[in-house]
């Protein structure tokens, strides 16, 4: 179905939070060094963690694969770095979970030449060729989802995609390593995007870009190849546009229904970063070891945009760009859906695509949580058309049944914006996201016991 009456291409609702791009999307990415240590957890996407292939004491070169698949839903990991693998135990994650680890220590006097593989062959490669070459590289979707691509693509039997979405727009604020990828890879981007054409069956492709990287859009369109049928669409500014949903709502003026994916309308949605990759490393055969981080925010006094090994240490990337010594709260991602870091001993993955740094000057104390005053301006942000006042009551009752299957709890992809405009500082995407997580494990109980009966 369309919405109807739009002046511009957009979606309704939505949010309008202070940018703060404008202090790193004019600095070009620049290679960090590496860490003394690197340490990578197995945990670095959506599915089964990476099993571990190498053992204590083994030199390993970068790039080679240091841990393998574990089913369909799943993708290796690659060394980011030629050293020796000095510990194989327990590390700290971003979720406050302890998961299996990987602790290499660099040769201090190596090239560090990335190892090559099979390359994947654009033009004799079938599409299952191609899809599996995406997973045995390890790539994942690089704007912070960290869903295994592969899985992503697979158009499933009795469906077909006919439009390739893809997402330049980056709404979350202060980050910028989409912008910069797409100033500086355009022929990687363009590269992805034949891969992921001839995966998907798609007839063309559209890049999405937010009207604030106005000279994205020209550099892209510039640089634009005559042998694929793709066209840039520029949007205007508004926050969450980078959700697929969103975007393909303002684009193609499409709704994905409740429940469903972006397929259910013949698109599939890739984030630009994860097209350059793709463009990148299978041209070579390469797994993915580094990715490009925008790391800001007032509390860095080094920012910009950082192409970092996979397996960076946050304490030392914090110790490189200068941080602060009054830090007060760290991101990984951005201060909107991002995730407030508790141990500056985790690590940077796959998924990392910003660092943003607040100190005491920015930084509130927690304030007061009043009760809801029902004004409604949750149900004016949310880009869903959800009712987060009336979930938000729900949740505090612990409804949680009520409000999946009454009030479409599910849908909601944790914007934020229904907390970013409540006047009573009522932190509801905290509690949605806390409400999603006790469904998801009462539901594979349920699908447990069933199974077992």
């Amino acid at each position: 179905m369309r919405f109807l009456g739009f002046d511009q291409k957009t979606f309704k609702h939505g949010v309008h939070p202070p940018e703060h791009k404008d202090q790193t999307n004019s600095l070009p990415i620049r290679q960090f060094p590496f860490a003394p240590v690197i340490i990578l957890p197995m945990v670095q996407h959506i599915g089964a963690p990476s099993k571990i292939i190498v053992h204590e004491g083994q030199e390993v070169q970068r790039g080679q694969v240091l841990a393998e698949a574990v089913g369909y839903v799943s993708v290796p990991i690659h060394s980011p770095v030629s050293g020796t693998v000095r510990k194989i135990s327990k590390m700290p994650s971003i979720s406050g979970k302890m998961v299996p680890g990987i602790y290499i220590e660099p040769f201090p006097y190596s090239t560090q030449e990335v190892m090559k593989g099979k390359s994947i062959k654009l033009t004799f490669a079938t599409p299952d060729e191609i899809l599996q070459g995406i997973q045995d590289a390890g790539i994942v979707g690089l704007g912070g989802a960290a869903f295994p691509t592969h899985v992503k693509l697979k158009v499933p039997e009795g469906k077909t995609c006919e439009v390739l979405m893809l997402n330049g727009i980056e709404c979350e604020p202060y980050l910028t390593t989409d912008h910069r990828v797409m100033l500086e890879q355009a022929d990687d981007i363009y590269m992805g995007i034949r891969y992921l054409l001839k995966v998907t069956g798609a007839k063309r492709a559209i890049i999405g870009i937010e009207a604030n990287k106005q000279d994205a859009a020209d550099h892209l369109n510039s640089h634009k190849p005559n042998d694929i049928p793709v066209t840039i669409e520029v949007v205007p500014v508004k926050y969450p546009q980078g959700s697929e949903k969103m975007l393909i709502t303002s684009i193609l003026g499409k709704e994905v229904p409740s429940g469903g994916l972006p397929i259910d309308v013949n698109v599939v949605a890739v984030n630009i970063a994860t097209a350059a990759e793709i463009g990148r490393l299978l041209p070579h055969g390469r797994g993915i070891q580094e990715r490009v981080v925008t790391i800001t925010g007032p509390g860095v006094k080094k920012k910009g945009n950082y192409l970092i090994p996979i397996g960076t240490p946050l304490r030392y990337a914090l110790d490189q760009v200068g941080a602060a010594d009054n830090i007060s709260e760290v991101y990984m991602g951005g201060p909107m859906m991002g995730t407030a870091v508790s141990n500056l001993d985790i690590s940077i993955v796959k998924g990392t695509s910003g660092i943003v740094v607040y100190t005491e000057n920015e930084t509130k104390k927690p304030e007061k949580i009043y009760p809801c005053i029902k004004c409604g301006a949750c149900l004016d942000a949310c880009p869903l058309f959800l009712n987060p006042s009336k979930l938000g009551i729900l949740a505090k009752f612990e409804a949680y049944e009520e409000m999946a299957d009454n009030y479409n709890l599910m849908d909601c992809f944790e914007c934020g914006s229904c907390s970013y405009v409540c006047p009573s500082n009522i932190p509801l995407v905290q509690y949605f996201r806390l409400s999603k997580s006790i469904v998801r494990k009462r539901q594979a109980a349920k699908k447990a016991t069933e199974h077992a009966e």
